[in-house]
């Protein structure tokens, strides 16, 4: 190689930086190298390390350490200087002895948040860059953050245990619980450090992932490699990585795009708390693309529903769909269990399904895969609070008729207890047992509410009964034919063990699936209504849309049965809100003055207990194991949940 191709790089090079140098200008961007100096300001350091020589990714590079040079080069590296300077001399020269022997030294650099910043060798940076050389080896120390609970600095105290174990830099994750998850991804143990053999597989096989990263990320998210990795391995194993062929990747990865982007957004969920908008023809879409007339509608349930009443409800609603909508629809069901629930859904969409109703939380796996290999399939989980685009959920706001039962029940209590009996610690949960314990203090301002959870080992009713504790709130009656007895509702028990009911909220999922339903036909699917839909949708309908109510036995008291519907009413109106009122919880923290209005957001994810309440929200290990697999997926806790382990290791 001769000094002529030296310098026709350099001419190539040149072009780069000046074009992200004006690109910058532009945008009122920083058009040239960060600088340590600058980044550190006044934030404390916890220590330096030197960790020795490594190799860097060249797109973790981003600065240099002192101001120096800094205008010599773009934010990108490459030279901003005329070859005629002594600085592109040097700069040429480098290049030749690339061309002919190769760059060997290693950069000194300081490394801080999984950024490198250069203190010698910027030239052996810009050149290997203008060649898009992946990485450079350099002898690096470490900058520590001070502890804290930044996310950032979190999930970096979680990058330093796992580069311990795996000496690698290349898959940078930026959210806390990302790299244990990784390691439990690949079948490793959380402290499994890692063989020189599985750290060359990793790399063969996450560089090609990388490499269709790049390809398709034309948008130039604010996503890392290592990020949009930890959402591909939700749907498939590591090992595929090794098999695929670039078409092959590349299309898996372009079928779950959807929730690649969404890892850019602060809050990707868009909550649709009303029903109002679903039935509006969408006259622009149906003259664009024709007016869909038929649809085939497929009901995937977990558990039978002559053993199961939340399957039962669900059914109800089945055939209330199938009424209203008559010969428009054909609906049909498929049983399935937990591990084969991708398989029964994909023979309903070889049926012929067009849209998918799969009736319970961890089915959400298996609605995932079906959304990214068929996404003309509507997909729609019972479920909560998932940031996934490619399906949609939907849930409801039960914590309104939780209201309504425990003003019931503070009225109707003889003593100053009121038991409740929880089912599973998950999101949405805990708003519903606080709002049940605001309604008992609305009207029974000094009753206590104990509360027992049914996921835990024991039995709670029995409990309560010995206690003396007369007025019980069980679980919730899910279908809409009343069939009281011990295990549902809000009822009172007598000295001789007779049950009289009070009240119980009522799901009416018929006419969910009839406004999602009619929504489609009305060509609303794509926009929710009025408004495009970038986020990952999940419904929460309450009581003003319907499918939610609260039964109340019809031989309570007059006054409380007026109660209970002048209650109803101002939830359907909006003149009600359970949580507008001074709240104070367990620990004495003030949650609420009295004016702040709850956001769907901090509903759903409350986990704390109000004052009233005696009791606790169990853990995870403290759980029945049968009701492990629901709390995982939908927990209030479930971000904290250390990750599953595969038998065997999948580098």
């Amino acid at each position: 190689m001769s000094w002529s191709d030296a310098a026709t790089q350099y001419a190539r090079a040149l072009k780069q930086g000046q074009k992200y140098h004006n690109a910058c200008v532009i945008r009122g961007q920083n058009p040239y190298p960060a600088v340590l100096d600058d980044v550190l300001g006044e934030s404390p350091v916890a220590r330096r390390i030197p960790i020795g020589v490594v190799e860097i990714p060249m797109e973790q590079i981003v600065g240099t350490t002192t101001k120096g040079r800094k205008s010599a080069f773009a934010g990108n590296f490459m030279p901003l200087l005329d070859a005629s300077t002594e600085f592109g001399n040097k700069w040429i020269n480098l290049c030749e002895s690339h061309l002919t022997d190769g760059i060997h030294d290693p950069i000194i650099c300081y490394e801080y948040m999984g950024q490198f910043y250069v203190t010698e060798g910027n030239k052996r940076v810009s050149v290997l860059k203008s060649y898009d050389c992946p990485s450079i080896r350099g002898n690096v120390t470490r900058v520590v953050p001070v502890p804290g609970d930044d996310p950032k600095v979190v999930a970096y105290y979680e990058f330093m245990h796992f580069y311990q174990l795996s000496g690698l830099y290349d898959c940078w994750l930026r959210q806390p619980g990302q790299y244990p998850k990784l390691q439990a991804a690949l079948g490793l143990d959380p402290d499994h450090e890692w063989t020189k053999e599985e750290r060359l597989n990793f790399l063969y096989s996450f560089r090609r992932f990388k490499a269709a990263f790049t390809r398709l990320n034309a948008e130039k998210l604010d996503v890392t490699p290592g990020e949009a990795l930890m959402a591909w391995l939700e749907l498939h194993p590591f090992t595929e990585l090794e098999s695929m062929q670039e078409t092959e990747l590349d299309r898996s990865l372009a079928a779950i795009w959807a929730d690649v982007r969404l890892l850019t957004q602060q809050s990707p969920i868009r909550i649709s708390t009303e029903a109002t908008t679903q039935d509006k023809i969408n006259w622009a879409r149906l003259l664009g693309f024709g007016r869909i007339t038929h649809l085939n509608v497929a009901f995937v349930h977990a558990f039978a529903p002559e053993k199961s009443a939340w399957t039962a409800a669900h059914e109800l609603g089945r055939e209330h769909l199938k009424q209203v909508m008559g010969n428009s629809v054909t609906t049909t069901v498929y049983q399935c269990t937990y591990d084969n629930a991708f398989e029964v859904m994909e023979q309903a969409v070889q049926d012929g399904a067009q849209v998918i109703f799969a009736t319970t939380p961890p089915m959400i796996g298996a609605c995932r895969q079906i959304a990214a290999l068929h996404p003309q399939v509507r997909v729609l989980n019972c479920s909560l609070s998932m940031p996934y685009a490619g399906i949609r959920t939907y849930y409801t706001r039960i914590h309104e008729g939780k209201f309504i039962t425990g003003a019931i029940a503070g009225a109707m209590a003889q003593s100053g207890s009121i038991g409740y009996v929880a089912n599973y610690p998950i999101i949405g949960t805990i708003a519903s047992i606080n709002a049940f314990a605001l309604g008992v203090r609305l009207t029974n301002p000094n009753a206590r509410v104990k509360l027992k959870w049914s996921c835990l080992e024991g039995n709670p009713v029995q409990e309560f009964l010995e206690e003396g504790i007369s007025v019980i709130s069980n679980r919730d009656a899910g279908a809409t034919q009343p069939h009281w007895a011990w295990e549902w509702g809000t009822y009172q028990v007598d000295g001789e063990g007779n049950l009289s009911p009070l009240a119980s909220p009522r799901w009416h999922w018929g006419k969910f699936y009839e406004k999602v339903v009619r929504s489609i036909f009305a060509g609303n699917w794509e926009t929710l209504g009025t408004e495009p839909t970038e986020k990952a949708v999940n419904y929460w309908w309450g009581m003003s849309s319907g499918v939610i109510d609260v039964e109340l036995y019809e031989k309570l008291p007059s006054g409380i049965l007026q109660l209970g519907s002048i209650l109803k009413q101002g939830l359907v109106n909006g003149s009600i809100d359970p949580f507008l009122c001074r709240i104070t919880d367990q620990n004495g923290i003030l949650r609420s003055d009295g004016t702040h209005v709850f956001t769907p957001e901090e509903l759903m994810s409350m986990d704390w207990l109000c004052d009233t309440l005696d009791g606790s929200i169990p853990t995870y290990d403290e759980l029945k194991p049968a009701s492990q697999t629901l709390v995982r997926h939908l927990g209030v806790e479930r971000d904290r949940l250390k990750p599953e382990q595969e038998e065997e290791s999948a580098l």
